[in-house]
């Protein structure tokens, strides 16, 4: 259905969108699209996202964040997934994640990307970051970062590392040194965690960031 005359608010939302996928890989926020359409009301972007849902032009997945789903053949081109956002992450001191231990972390939300961000990886996870040690590898707080769930690294990978005694998980740069692990911050303002082999499992490496606009 696409009787409806659009406005140019919602012919230029409807392009920001299409320019934010093909640019970024996923879609926007709406807070994003209130930025970009210079629109200073997320309730006057919700009302016509909600409109040109109605007229056949997008569709919303309100269990998914960014959830906006381009109709007519977009959505094909580009090849959506959809990584499920298990949790939060540090990247600062550690923090607890339940259940990561078992694995039996149940998602509450996730987010549509594109194929190119996975490249094809299967077991690919996300979680929200917390804390700023990871500055220079430009990961702050409150982003979004990919991982493929992998169980080994290379030397300075950045990766998911659950620490068993502390019943903890910690996003970091791991080395191997004689007789113990290194899990590096990338601020120079922050000291390492030096912990013994035996009590690091890797869940995961970073394979995309994804940072939401301020």
């Amino acid at each position: 259905m696409r009787a409806r005359t659009l406005s140019p608010r919602q012919k230029r939302i409807i392009s920001f969108i299409r320019g934010f996928l093909r640019d970024k890989g996923y879609p926007p926020s709406v807070r994003d699209i209130a930025s970009g359409c210079d629109i200073s009301s997320t309730s006057v972007v919700a009302y016509n996202l909600n409109r040109l849902q109605e007229a056949g032009y997008i569709r919303r997945h309100n269990d998914i964040s960014r959830g906006i789903e381009i109709l007519g053949g977009q959505q094909k081109r580009k090849g959506l997934v959809y990584v499920p956002i298990v949790g939060k992450i540090a990247a600062g001191e550690p923090i607890p994640v339940p259940a990561s231990e078992a694995g039996n972390v149940i998602p509450t939300e996730g987010i549509e990307v594109s194929e190119q961000l996975t490249r094809g990886r299967r077991n690919v996870y996300a979680l929200r970051v917390q804390g700023d040690s990871m500055l220079d590898a430009l990961i702050g707080d409150g982003d979004i970062v990919l991982l493929h769930y992998v169980s080994s690294a290379e030397e300075g990978e950045t990766v998911a590392v659950w620490l068993k005694r502390e019943h903890e998980v910690t996003l970091k740069k791991i080395f191997t040194e004689p007789n113990r692990i290194r899990l590096e911050p990338a601020n120079t303002q922050m000291e390492p965690i030096y912990t013994h082999p035996d009590n690091v499992e890797i869940q995961g490496k970073v394979i995309a960031v994804i940072r939401p606009m301020p």
